[in-house]
């Protein structure tokens, strides 16, 4: 008796020690595709926006603390000011919503203040890049980083 026991025991305590356990994670992220720079342009400034899919697992209010944003210059086509591998820190963004609510699922609304340099489109060659875009969050819950499942094109004159 005490065997059959101490067996149930073990087998409860592997079944509780296996199942998982609820959590917040960040499920996917993406950025607008193309921002057309205005011609002539010089330095101006945009916002990029990007959305980023939570998942909240537990059975408390996750708030989110800070977004920043990190852009990486993954192509070039055509002649351009910065090189591949060149990054961009915008520092924390605006986002929202503030909170998660317990066994729910958000949406984060990112927005991230860039800029851009173009020449005149009349008679000049065109040139565009591609940057990848990683964000780190900062929640109750802990720390999280996600990259957005596309890149982010600017197109210049």
């Amino acid at each position: 008796m005490l065997r059959l026991l101490a067996i149930l025991a073990a087998a409860g305590c592997l079944a509780a020690c296996s199942s998982p356990t609820p959590t917040f994670a960040l499920t996917a992220a993406s950025v607008d595709p193309t921002y057309w720079c205005p011609g002539a342009a010089n330095n101006a400034p945009y916002d990029l926006h990007a959305t980023i899919a939570a998942r909240n697992g537990t059975s408390k209010q996750v708030r989110i603390e800070s977004v920043t944003a990190l852009m990486t210059l993954a192509s070039i086509h055509g002649s351009w000011l910065e090189r591949v591998g060149d990054k961009y820190d915008a520092g924390s963004v605006s986002f929202s919503p503030a909170t998660v609510a317990p066994s729910s699922s958000a949406t984060l609304k990112i927005t991230i203040p860039s800029a851009c340099t173009s020449g005149k489109y009349a008679g000049e060659n065109s040139s565009s890049a591609d940057y990848t875009v990683t964000m780190h969050v900062a929640t109750s819950a802990g720390a999280f980083s996600i990259t957005a499942g596309n890149k982010h094109e600017i197109l210049t004159a």
